[in-house]
């Protein structure tokens, strides 16, 4: 459960949702809210502090974390984990990696098919 609240509040800040500075529902309040146990929104908000997400001050509760562009910082990290769930499966599958672009390029022009004008696949005529 306390992953949920991780992945929601990062979700936020990378959405731009929530700016640097904005204070976070306190942890009562986020528990009593979220039906969950005081522990375990304690537990989120810490895994969101070591992960640079949400600040904490003593005696004033937490805020989101002043960062250059923290949104952009996270978005690349999930980005980064989301290249390595997708090397990991195509390694599974045993794609060559001619056959990994092939389907990336179909993945990001759905309507055709190929890739990006000015990419080639393949061997040309």
């Amino acid at each position: 459960m306390y992953q949920q609240i991780v992945d929601q509040v990062t979700a936020k800040v990378m959405a731009g949702d929530w700016s640097a500075g904005q204070s976070l529902p306190s942890i009562r309040e986020l528990a009593a809210a979220s039906r969950v146990s005081v522990i375990t929104v304690r537990r989120a908000y810490e895994e969101l502090e070591r992960a640079g997400v949400i600040a904490t001050r003593q005696g004033k509760g937490s805020v989101v974390a002043e960062g250059g562009d923290l949104p952009t910082a996270l978005m690349h990290e999930e980005l980064q984990r989301q290249l390595e769930a997708l090397l990991a499966c195509a390694g599974r599958l045993g794609l060559p990696r001619s056959e990994l672009h092939r389907l990336i390029d179909q993945a990001a022009n759905p309507e055709t098919g190929t890739a990006n004008p000015g990419t080639r696949q393949g061997p040309t005529p």
